[in-house]
């Protein structure tokens, strides 16, 4: 049994006349009787009943019509689903994102902007440290991520600049600066560093070890956080300072206060990163969408 024999039959059930039918079709009537009796014997009970002037369905055939406008409905759908996934403009997409980069407006746009254009693509979000994220795309567990440069991994990477934003010092509320709106790093020469570790994301961290040692001294050992969101906990708990993005500043977080650095090399970019010779449709859309700005 063939597609086309479905629709030939639903064609002249809806009509109830073979010529017409035949019309709607753009075929032929001769052929059209042949395909409908051939399909009969292949059921192996008629489905109309010949009139003169016309058809009517038989029981079986009133059954059969029901669930063939149903199989060519989904064929429908079907078709018109892998299509729109050929074309990324419906399907999955899977996109990482490092907890540091949530914050920032230029990711909140970019998203909207991507959803609003795809309303048919559904976005599979997932929070990662840079290591893992760098893992799964090289994987292809994720087919984007939004990471935060520098990061040593993302050189594997085609990369796209979102946004680039300044670093800032977090003290503890009640700090002997913490009235100064611009603080130069050599202020706190004396005060432990709060950090994430190494291994995490290691261009970063050295970043901030090196700003350190440009304002002249080694950083005084502190505690290490898992990731640069709990360091702010952990300097609201007075373990130290730590050196986060900007956008974090928007974080309403009890315990501590966010200060300018007067170091101007001190910054970081926010970068969307796909595999290099993916051609995946609605990853193109999202790379797109960065390059038309």
């Amino acid at each position: 049994m063939e597609l086309r024999h479905l629709r030939y039959f639903v064609a002249v059930a809806q009509t109830r006349h073979f010529t017409r039918a035949a019309e709607m079709l753009g075929i032929s009537q001769p052929p059209l009787s042949q395909q409908i009796l051939r399909l009969e014997r292949e059921i192996g009970t008629p489905l109309l009943k010949r009139l003169t002037r016309g058809v009517e369905l038989t029981e079986t055939g009133e059954a059969f019509y029901q669930d063939a406008c149903q199989i060519l409905e989904l064929t429908g759908l079907a078709l018109e689903k892998a299509r729109g996934i050929a074309r990324g403009i419906s399907g999955e997409l899977s996109l990482g994102f490092a907890s540091s980069v949530a914050f920032h407006s230029a990711v909140f746009t970019l998203i909207r902007r991507f959803q609003d254009r795809y309303p048919d693509m559904t976005l599979l979000s997932r929070e990662q440290n840079m290591s893992a994220l760098m893992h799964d795309l090289q994987e292809g567990l994720l087919d984007a991520a939004i990471v935060r440069l520098p990061c040593e991994s993302s050189k594997a990477f085609n990369l796209k600049v979102i946004a680039t934003e300044q670093m800032r010092v977090v003290l503890p509320e009640g700090h002997a600066l913490g009235g100064e709106p611009c603080l130069s790093l050599a202020q706190l020469a004396d005060e432990p560093l709060i950090v994430f570790p190494r291994e995490v994301s290691p261009s970063l961290y050295e970043m901030v070890i090196a700003a350190c040692l440009r304002a002249g001294f080694q950083p005084k050992p502190g505690q290490q956080s898992p990731q640069i969101l709990p360091a702010i906990g952990m300097v609201a708990a007075g373990f130290g300072f730590t050196i986060v993005p900007a956008s974090l500043c928007c974080i309403s977080y009890p315990g501590v206060t966010f200060h300018q650095i007067d170091d101007a090399t001190l910054n970081t970019d926010i970068a969307l990163a796909w595999r290099r010779f993916d051609r995946s449709p609605a990853v193109l859309h999202l790379v797109a969408m960065l390059t038309a700005e």
